[in-house]
């Protein structure tokens, strides 16, 4: 591949179009053109005189890197558009002139903590499951919780026909009717919580994402954003491999 050259998929992720695989999907489904022509998964463009387009719209490398922390409220869900006309998080953010995309998934009912960036290179990171970047949950469920039950959590729960990687579970509060527990994941699994929870028979009342790696979700608003400092971005870098300038790398 010449040196000027870069693949379709990494280019729309590095613009802030969207994560690499939503990139494929997106190729696949003939909404990317590369000079007016239908472009195919495995192409490659040169980012400087090609013309990338995304359902008729020109792509243009983002010149800023954004990274936000998003308190996603219940009823939105995590994706940039929606054809079910359902409200997206990226309807949160309609003031910022960069183009972001979500890093993972919350689901529709769920609330806390997401990330948004358009540094493909850092979304990949963050999401790859080799870098088992923890994920910490307020998870309010019923009926009574056993110890058996937060041993299962520790060793591991089969749900679609695999077993989840050993997550880390407390209770936090115990009250008659409900307790709220702290879960700690280091996978991304589909609604994983809530089916790990359905397995043991425990209903989910309320499920909140507190933490992503070392960033916490702190006292931010539901619903509302802000950018996270250097000092956030470094260690969430460095908790997913990446070399930040500092390290003598690429930041």
């Amino acid at each position: 591949m010449p040196v000027n050259k870069v693949r379709l998929q990494k280019f729309l992720s590095e613009a802030g179009v969207a994560s690499r695989r939503k990139a494929e999907e997106m190729i696949e489904n003939g909404e990317v053109k590369v000079n007016g022509r239908k472009a195919k998964v495995g192409d490659s463009v040169d980012p400087v005189h090609d013309l990338v387009t995304v359902k008729g719209k020109k792509v243009v490398r983002e010149k800023s890197l954004r990274y936000i922390l998003l308190h996603k409220p219940r009823g939105f869900v995590t994706t940039t558009d929606d054809e079910l006309g359902r409200k997206c998080v990226i309807d949160l953010l309609k003031d910022i002139p960069e183009r972001v995309y979500p890093v993972g998934r919350l689901d529709r009912n769920s609330e806390g903590a997401l990330l948004l960036t358009n540094d493909g290179e850092f979304a990949n990171a963050m999401m790859h499951p080799s870098r088992r970047i923890s994920k910490t949950y307020r998870v309010t469920v019923r009926p009574p919780v056993t110890e058996s039950m937060i041993d299962a959590f520790s060793t591991g729960i089969e749900i679609d026909g695999r077993m989840t990687v050993p997550a880390e579970a407390r209770i936090v509060t115990k009250e008659e009717n409900r307790v709220v527990l702290e879960i700690v994941l280091y996978e991304g699994r589909n609604r994983e919580i809530r089916k790990m929870c359905e397995s043991l028979g425990l209903e989910v009342a309320r499920l909140k994402r507190t933490a992503i790696g070392s960033l916490k979700l702190g006292m931010l608003p539901q619903g509302q954003w802000r950018d996270l400092t250097e000092q956030e971005i470094d260690k969430l870098k460095n908790q997913a491999g990446i070399k930040t300038e500092k390290q003598g790398g690429r930041k």
